[in-house]
């Protein structure tokens, strides 16, 4: 059975779907971009700022479940520019001590609301 998870300190959905639903061991987060909970407005400053907020929230969306990112066993990042790669991923690494989980990378051609990132993550429990 399935059970949705929802943290009120996350951005709300902006569209029909849930924060994050988890199933058995295994929670899956929706993709998280650079929202401020409080305002529903996106972070200011660049591609470094706009990943430490996404970060942020998938944290709180974490904690709902009780979980960390210890938990964190696959991420997919989404970027509309992939010369934001180095930039992102030293912010990204900021939140991983070690044993890193499985990640893949994209390039798109535009993700919600004009983000510049978008990650989704697989944690289990």
């Amino acid at each position: 059975m399935k059970e949705i998870i929802f943290s009120e300190s996350a951005p709300k959905p902006v569209g029909p779907y849930s924060q994050a639903v988890k199933v058995g061991n295994l929670m899956f987060l929706s993709g998280q971009i650079p929202l401020i909970p409080e305002t529903g407005k996106f972070v200011e400053g660049g591609i470094k700022e706009q990943t430490e907020q996404v970060l942020k929230n998938i944290t709180a969306v974490l904690a709902a479940a009780g979980c960390s990112f210890e938990n964190i066993v696959k991420t997919t990042c989404f970027l509309s520019d992939i010369s934001n790669f180095a930039a992102m991923n030293e912010v990204y690494k900021t939140y991983f001590s070690e044993n890193f989980p499985a990640r893949s990378t994209y390039a798109v051609a535009g993700l919600p609301l004009g983000a510049l990132i978008e990650i989704e993550v697989i944690a289990s429990k």
